[in-house]
């Protein structure tokens, strides 16, 4: 199993049990993995946000995570969050069992798999560009992305 870390409350915006992808929304490679996602998470168990949005800042903030550098992929369900590599394979269980031979690659020990993150995700932007403005999601799409209510969760 992917290593979570545990907060000590749960998640803010999050109904109990509801698992988010946060993503770097001007990320090209990031936005890909969320259509990916979107395409293929069928039975709808993940939800996605935009580490720029109101409700991705809001994540990051509960899990003490920088506000400003996004350079990690971040699940977060309940009290737990998952980052880098332990978040890929979180959001893998969620897909369809045709996706699962992806769990193979955990073979790899942790530290070459999150050095192989990192180094994909600090050269996004070079390697697969980045656009000037945070996507909007397609409206058939909209309810995958978390959106705040008026009224946070206690």
């Amino acid at each position: 199993m992917p290593v979570s870390r545990i907060r000590p409350s749960p998640a803010p915006l999050l109904k109990p049990g509801e698992t988010v992808v946060l993503f770097d929304g001007v990320c090209k490679l990031c936005n890909g993995w969320a259509k990916f996602l979107i395409r293929h998470d069928r039975h709808q168990r993940v939800r996605l946000a935009a580490v720029q949005s109101p409700e991705g800042q809001a994540l990051l903030a509960w899990a003490e995570l920088p506000l400003d550098q996004f350079d990690t992929m971040a699940v977060i369900r309940d009290r737990h969050y998952w980052e880098r590599s332990d978040a890929f394979f979180e959001v893998v269980a969620q897909l369809p069992a045709r996706w699962r031979p992806l769990q193979c690659l955990r073979i790899f020990p942790r530290g070459l798999r999150n050095w192989a993150y990192d180094r994909i995700a600090l050269n996004r932007y070079r390697l697969f560009g980045q656009y000037d403005t945070c996507l909007l999601p397609d409206p058939d799409h909209e309810q995958r992305f978390l959106k705040a209510s008026l009224q946070q969760q206690p």
